[in-house]
């Protein structure tokens, strides 16, 4: 998505499960990534990270809350049951030896023993390993008769495209899986979404993430956000499905797609952590 828009983004790498303690100063307790930082504004979930991208693009159709309810089915399908069809399908000799240049064998398994621990404590049924070969094959069939144009819903992308591809791109091009080759429109949309590149991207530490929350201010909370009665309250803000765990901070904003919470931490200051409503879930302290 950001090579998409072409706009200029700083990576900071993170561990692939916790502990991630330059992670936990930013955000707190919320543990899945990518995670996106604008200053001492932190943005959790895709869902928020690709609003904010949509914003500073000028391309609304970035944004869940833009799109049509047939496109937010589509991507409330594909990031759960397809999303973990697609990791268990994935599993491959070609995988392990790409996941083995980062990881050792011990953090290997104690990554494997975390997703199973995640799994177990989810809220919501969690995809069998013997169910997840039929669940792709449908979801690429599906796809293959959406994919009449260049993208799923049109002659230009919009957020269902850069949410689907994230679960095939672990098939295809990271397990190297035969599962994707027999759907030719599939293939060539894979490609032309993989074209987009990676955009104006530069790397820095993640001990620079720190320095550049301490030396900024959260932005401004708008009288718009500021219209829920939990507003000035110590609440706790977690995904509704899985890897439920929790950022606690006072509630300084609320909107129609989003909440804010502010975190003060010696090592940043104050930053301000914005979750989205959808998949999340708010429990006051």
């Amino acid at each position: 998505m950001l090579g998409y828009t072409n706009l200029p983004w700083q990576s900071a790498i993170t561990r692939e499960m916790p502990p991630r303690p330059v992670l936990a100063t930013l955000a707190g307790g919320y543990r899945k990534i990518p995670v996106a930082q604008c200053g001492a504004d932190i943005f959790c979930d895709t869902a928020t990270i690709s609003t904010e991208i949509a914003i500073r693009s000028g391309k609304p159709e970035l944004a869940r809350q833009n799109c049509s309810d047939e496109v937010n089915q589509f991507i409330a399908y594909v990031e759960l049951e397809v999303f973990f069809a697609s990791v268990l399908s994935s599993a491959s000799w070609a995988l392990n030896k790409k996941v083995l240049k980062t990881l050792s064998i011990l953090d290997l398994f104690k990554f494997f023993a975390d997703r199973i621990r995640m799994g177990r404590n989810a809220s919501i049924p969690m995809v069998k390993p013997g169910e997840a070969p039929a669940i792709l094959k449908r979801h690429l069939q599906d796809m293959e008769s959406r994919l009449q144009q260049d993208f799923l819903f049109g002659d230009t992308p919009n957020v269902a495209d850069f949410a689907a591809y994230h679960s095939l791109w672990m098939v295809r091009d990271a397990g190297e899986k035969k599962y994707v080759r027999p759907y030719p429109g599939v293939n060539g949309w894979m490609d032309r979404i993989k074209a987009f590149g990676e955009g104006q991207r530069t790397e820095i530490t993640a001990e620079q993430t720190l320095q550049i929350a301490k030396s900024s201010e959260p932005r401004p909370i708008t009288d718009a956000e500021k219209q829920d009665e939990l507003i000035g309250t110590r609440v706790s803000i977690a995904p509704a499905d899985y890897a439920q765990d929790a950022s606690v901070g006072e509630l300084v904003g609320s909107s129609a797609n989003r909440w804010i919470i502010a975190r003060d931490d010696p090592k940043v200051g104050r930053v301000h952590v914005h979750f989205p409503k959808q998949g999340f879930s708010i429990v006051g302290q």
